[in-house]
């Protein structure tokens, strides 16, 4: 919708308006018999003047008529500007609606009055609004005067005008004193009914529809108003600072923020005034720019260690540390850490105010003001600035939510689900992702790599779990091909049909397959001449002969209702797997909730035919925590403790399960720290570089790792083998080993064994060791 100026029906103002002192002089001839005696007195003393210059009940055309009699004008003008305040009032006698003042305060005529004594337009207004108010409380005056009709106040007025002494804007609010105006109209007045003058009042913008009703050339104002103003440039000023706090860019645009800039220096009338504004980094505990730019600090930049004191930087750490904020008047003369002050001062900034910006204790960042004149801020400036802190506070933590928003968007995007302590180095890859974006550029997210880490690797796996899956799946189709059999021997009893009997050879002669091994290709076949030869066959052969219903009905109620197969040792084995997976699972989470307390690190897990789970340690994933070699130690004794654990779980389980399957454990040294990459196309940690590729083949390969000399498997139920390759490894674990003797976690078996070569890997050595288990398992 257009603003109603931008439509407004006239070009100039419509009506006739004079000049005139006549409202004024029957003012003081009222006040001739007032009960106050000095100004009955005073009143008399006027009018008694007056009678010598009747030229003044005159409406006046000439501008050098005021100069001729401007002691008389004095004199009566004082009945609307009292001496008492002309000195302070912010007041001006206007012609009717003409902006143009013939009588004024000193400082209504230093602020609004140009050289040739027209009204300065202010800035917030432009000469079509103006024109725009004029008419709209011309007419307005007309329906209150004439018409005698109560119209509504208006919403205050306000005028921004320039302070070209301090080079800031200023706002005041505009009153308006009508007593001294009255309208004359010619002939008869048009009437106007109730239901008029109602659409008139809920169209009061609409002066194209007044001026059907109101015809401007049947009216005149004679008189004058005054226009009275206040100064309220810190209340408009307060309140446009806040509105500006709730809109999303004004801290990040750099134009929106000079803009705020400058209203912060309207606020404390000091036109030099510096804002500064810089979020906080919870992770790194230090004042950063981050995100989309929201650092316009002027003294941030100072805290660089690789170009300033690290003294100057104690100055935000005390900050942080105290929580108040920080007043100095004077850089130079205040109780600084040595060298701060002249820091300071060196950028030009001689009083500062900092202060943090909070959130429900939650430091987000922090608000600066300087200035450079000493003294400029004080306990009173911070005092006025406590009235705006919440509302940069909440913007502040706004745009940290929208920059976390932002950041998590990047890792969906470009990552997946983050191990939470590795989440740092991807949000800083997502963040200077955002930044370079933000200057125009159209990078890719950088590589996310951690350098000089420590693998740890073991497995749980079902003892022969394949084996033990196809024998399953064996003894299911055997059963199922026995049924399909019975059923057929019965029919073929009662009715001898060649279709049958060729169904009958064909069973005979898929169980004969069956009992010497099973195919995948076979289970798909044998179930395909089952669901589109046999069963359909059945289905008629139940509904023609009532004396195979019952044959064919159970053969139907023994097959599994979702599907449509013999299901019961596949669905044995799978239950048995499933509950080993999630014990062996939901102890493994357990422990390693317990782990990531001791040293930060990687952890993930696989559930396949058990479960496999691979950690890596170092300074590189952990951030700012210090890296020791006993932090590895320690989790390598976790992780066999953790093992022996997780065997012990798996024979506790064993009694309940509908398939009593076993559980080989596997742990794999390996001390050469090495690098993991993130695979953004497979969307995991991979090792990095030729050299590291070892450890992936060694983990893929060992877990068929034979005995030298024999045929025998290393991993066997009951036993946990560890891997190794170099002697200091084995004596490190014989220690761990001793120890989880002494606790009864092992028992005193111990093997020594070397491994035959598998492809790629040689060199292998093992222990095996059993684990103690309760007497109950």
């Amino acid at each position: 919708m257009k603003n109603p100026e931008t439509r407004l029906p006239f070009k100039t103002f419509p009506f006739q308006t004079s000049l005139s002192f006549v409202p004024l002089i029957r003012y003081w001839e009222t006040k001739i018999n007032d009960d106050n005696r000095g100004i009955s007195l005073f009143a008399k003393a006027i009018t008694k003047q007056l009678e010598k210059s009747p030229e003044l009940r005159k409406p006046i055309q000439d501008p050098s008529f005021l100069k001729d009699h401007e002691d008389l004008i004095e004199i009566i003008m004082t009945a609307v500007f009292p001496p008492a305040t002309w000195e302070t009032d912010i007041s001006g006698a206007l012609t009717p609606f003409l902006n143009s003042s013939f009588y004024q305060t000193p400082k209504f005529r230093e602020i609004f009055i140009s050289e040739n004594d027209k009204l300065k337009r202010p800035l917030n207004l432009d000469k079509q609004k103006m024109l725009y108010l004029n008419i709209r409380q011309a007419f307005l005056f007309i329906l209150n005067k004439c018409y005698h009709i109560p119209v509504p106040v208006e919403e205050a007025l306000i005028f921004t005008v320039p302070d070209y002494a301090l080079g800031l804007y200023r706002h005041y609010r505009v009153s308006l004193n009508n007593s001294f105006l009255q309208v004359k109209h010619n002939g008869p007045l048009p009437p106007l009914s109730a239901t008029d003058i109602r659409l008139l009042l809920t169209n009061m913008e609409n002066l194209e529809l007044w001026r059907q009703y109101i015809l401007p050339d049947n009216f005149a104002f004679e008189g004058f108003y005054v226009m009275e103003l206040v100064d309220v440039t810190e209340q408009e000023t307060l309140s446009s600072i806040k509105l500006d706090l709730l809109e999303k860019d004004v801290l990040t645009a750099p134009d929106r923020f000079e803009q705020l800039q400058e209203k912060i220096r309207i606020f404390f009338n000091r036109p030099h005034l510096q804002l500064g504004l810089a979020a906080f980094n919870n992770r790194k505990k230090t004042f950063v720019n981050f995100g989309r730019k929201i650092n316009h600090s002027f003294l941030i930049p100072q805290t660089d260690a690789s170009t300033n004191s690290v003294t100057f930087k104690a100055v935000y750490d005390k900050l942080l540390e105290d929580g108040d904020p920080l007043v100095v008047e004077d850089v130079e003369t205040a109780s600084l850490p040595e060298g701060v002050g002249a820091e300071i001062s060196n950028i030009g900034i001689r009083s500062i105010i900092l202060a943090l910006l909070r959130y429900q204790n939650q430091v987000f960042g922090i608000i600066e003001l300087g200035s450079p004149f000493a003294g400029d801020l004080n306990s009173f400036s911070l005092a006025r600035m406590q009235q705006f802190l919440p509302h940069f506070e909440a913007a502040v933590k706004r745009n940290a939510e929208d920059l976390e928003s932002r950041i998590q968007g990047v890792i969906k995007e470009k990552f997946t689900a983050i191990h939470p302590v590795m989440e740092w180095r991807f949000k800083e890859a997502a963040l200077n992702l955002l930044e370079l974006q933000e200057s125009g550029l159209q990078p890719e997210i950088e590589p996310i790599v951690f350098q000089d880490v420590y693998p740890l690797f073991a497995v749980s796996d079902i003892r022969s779990s394949s084996t033990e899956r196809n024998k399953a799946i064996q003894g299911d189709l055997i059963e199922h091909l026995r049924m399909v059999e019975k059923v057929l021997k019965k029919a073929i009893d009662l009715q001898a049909l060649p279709i049958l009997e060729e169904l009958k050879f064909y069973i005979t002669k898929s169980l004969r397959k069956l009992r010497r091994g099973v195919l995948s290709e076979d289970e798909a076949a044998i179930f395909e001449v089952i669901k589109t030869h046999v069963e359909p066959i059945f289905e008629y052969l139940k509904s023609h002969n009532p004396s195979l219903q019952s044959v064919i009905q159970a053969y139907y109620a023994a097959m599994d209702p979702q599907l449509g197969v013999l299901y019961k040792r596949r669905k044995d084995f799978e239950t048995s797997l499933t509950l080993i997976n999630e014990t062996i699972s939901d102890y493994l989470e357990a422990e390693e909730a317990k782990a990531q307390q001791m040293y930060p690190h990687y952890f993930e897990k696989y559930k396949t035919d058990g479960v496999e789970f691979n950690i890596y340690v170092g300074a590189s994933i952990a951030e700012n925590r210090p890296f020791d070699l006993v932090f590895l130690r320690n989790l390598r004794l976790w992780q066999l403790m953790t093992v022996c654990g997780i065997a012990r779980k798996a024979a506790e389980l064993k009694p309940s399960l509908p398939m009593p399957l076993e559980t080989t454990q596997l742990i794999l040294i390996y001390s050469q720290p090495l690098a993991i990459r993130f695979r953004r196309d497979e969307r995991k940690f991979d090792v990095d570089g030729a050299y590291n590729i070892r450890y992936e083949i060694i983990k893929k390969r060992i877990d068929k790792a034979t005995v030298v000399g024999t045929r025998e498997r290393l991993t066997q139920p009951g036993t946990i083998a560890i891997v190794y390759s170099q002697g200091r490894e084995a004596n490190e674990y014989k220690d761990y080993i001793d120890y989880l003797q002494n606790i009864n976690l092992l028992t005193r078996e111990v093997e020594y064994l070397d491994l035959e070569e598998m492809q790629g890997v040689s060199g292998l050595k093992a222990i095996r060791v059993k684990v103690k288990f309760d007497e109950s398992n």
